[in-house]
């Protein structure tokens, strides 16, 4: 394509242009960075998954954990045991 192209209609020009440097970014391979961007939008939402798990399940454990010791300080008999 001719770089030097012009209509003389300033709006067409630009449209024009704008379709070119798209074309040329997308023959360059300079669209893969958006492919990268979604791996590692990917790749976070299973970081948050596996956190969000990891953390409720030590939740759980802390809740059932807190359930026993207050349980056997309630049930604590003269002796000090459980």
């Amino acid at each position: 394509m001719n770089r030097n192209f012009s209509t003389g209609i300033p709006a067409v020009d630009f449209v024009f242009t704008f379709l070119q440097g798209r074309v040329q970014r997308a023959r360059s391979g300079e669209l893969d960075r958006g492919a990268s961007a979604v791996e590692w939008v990917i790749i976070s939402a299973v970081v948050v998954a596996i956190v969000g798990v990891v953390a409720g399940i030590l939740s759980q454990a802390l809740d059932n954990g807190a359930t026993k010791v207050g349980n056997c300080v309630e049930n604590a008999d003269a002796d000090g045991g459980c």
